[in-house]
């Protein structure tokens, strides 16, 4: 059973951020990446699949009617669809408010029918507390083996499959570690990346000569705060890859409940921020050059993985860089849970019916391949205050909609941010790299300026 191609049942779908809520913080419309598992309402397309979409606070019904609108038939999906919201912006992450809210739980086991699948957006203690609560299995990894989607974790799943990685130390804790592992890597600078970071925002790199230059992703943070991080939640220290040109491919995977790991794409990653370590988006395919390395290396770490008994959707990050006999695809880590990535790619398979074909690398819908680039930030003040139901009419009267004939066009998300925070995503897909690349260059002109 995959998520993107149910054939029957109810997926009960619980987008909360159990993640640590001091880095959540920093991200602007946070609260709406609720949102991006939205896709998943494409699933309606087949007509004995039913969705249950949990919230913190109602989804703008235009936001709804945008999504139904790619399926053949939206006033039938519409009746196969619960949403069910909290009503509360401020309690999170969502999971653990909603078990406090018993007549909520009530009214998501009251939705569920006949076999169903709980999908998280990350797996913590209480996405299973709640699946036991519903009787409904999880399409996720189990807690018991959330240290493999550590930055620690990663490293001995890396080490177990035979892949490449950068030299560095796993679950460093203490002052005296931090200290014995930076001095025992090569080179001027090292990067320490706290177990639990994400999107890059718990890296730190350390110049070793002159701690004070030490580079935070995250804005106001100090070492002192930092090392208390590491203390509490673990890190690792890593030579920090000073090649140059350096490329950031990832790659998405699946393991089935039974067993089955499957690569199902690979991406070059847009990073900024201070460190340029922030996700910002991504491309599909990965670059030609390295795409079979990041391939085959991604399918032997979901092997390790499956045979550990992970399920669910996961991502992993590389470095590639360009040696004397060609390219190499570091491991860099492992993100045991939905990411930045599986939304474009969920987007663009259930909008084109295109199937991955691992020989190449590409997407095909039949003798086609398509192609997608993706963003989570496109922001503009001009944004503010303008409802989803507004911008989306103005990206069809600007022709950069989706045509379903030719299964190229854009495919929306993060609606919700648009009117407080002038921020939306968006997946640009065409029939080749430079189709792809066009639009999203024209689309982010159009809608959130030079």
């Amino acid at each position: 059973m995959s998520i993107f191609e149910p054939s029957e049942g109810t997926l009960v779908v619980v987008p909360s951020l159990s993640l640590p809520q001091d880095e959540l913080r920093r991200i602007a419309g946070v609260r709406s990446y609720e949102e991006r598992l939205l896709f998943l309402l494409l699933t309606l397309r087949e007509p004995r699949v039913k969705v249950v979409y949990l919230t913190s606070v109602p989804i703008d019904p235009e936001i709804v009617d945008y999504y139904l609108g790619f399926l053949p038939d939206p006033d039938d999906a519409a009746k196969r669809l619960t949403l069910i919201s909290l009503d509360d912006p401020w309690s999170q992450p969502l999971t653990r408010n909603l078990l406090d809210r018993p007549d909520a739980v009530e009214r998501l086991r009251a939705a569920i029918d006949g076999d169903a699948w709980l999908v998280p957006f990350v797996l913590s203690e209480s996405e299973e507390e709640l699946a036991a609560l519903l009787g409904v299995p999880l399409y996720g990894p189990a807690t018991s083996l959330s240290y493999y989607g550590s930055k620690s974790g990663a490293r001995e799943v890396g080490h177990e499959a035979g892949v490449p990685m950068a030299r560095g130390f796993g679950d460093v804790r203490s002052a005296l570690q931090i200290e014995e592992a930076i001095e025992a890597l090569p080179g001027e600078r090292v990067i320490v990346k706290l177990n639990d970071g994400y999107s890059g925002l718990g890296n730190a790199i350390v110049t070793k000569a002159d701690r004070s230059l030490t580079s935070f992703s995250a804005a106001g943070e100090t070492w002192s705060s930092f090392t208390s991080k590491i203390r509490d939640r673990g890190a690792v220290v890593e030579e920090f890859i000073e090649h140059s040109p350096l490329y950031f491919p990832s790659a998405l995977a699946q393991i089935t409940p039974g067993g089955e790991a499957q690569v199902l794409a690979t991406h070059d990653q847009v990073l900024g921020g201070v460190n340029g370590h922030v996700y910002q988006g991504c491309t599909f395919p990965a670059a030609s050059e390295y795409r079979a390395e990041v391939g085959e290396s991604a399918a032997r770490i979901a092997q390790v993985l499956a045979d550990r008994g992970v399920t669910g959707i996961f991502g992993m990050d590389f470095f590639a860089l360009k040696g004397d006999s060609g390219y190499a695809a570091l491991l860099c880590e492992i993100n045991l849970r939905i990411g930045g990535t599986t939304h474009p790619f969920g987007a663009a398979v259930l909008t084109t019916e295109a199937v991955y074909d691992p020989a190449t690398g590409l997407l095909m819908s039949g003798n086609q391949p398509k192609f997608y680039t993706a963003t989570d930030n496109c922001s503009s003040g001009c944004l503010l205050g303008r409802t989803p139901g507004e911008v989306m009419r103005t990206a069809e009267r600007l022709g950069i909609g989706f045509d379903s004939e030719r299964r190229t066009g854009n495919v929306f998300h993060l609606l919700g941010a648009i009117p407080e925070h002038g921020k939306l995503g968006f997946t640009s897909i065409g029939d080749s790299r430079e189709e792809a690349d066009e639009l999203h260059a024209l689309t982010r002109r159009l809608l959130c300026g030079p």
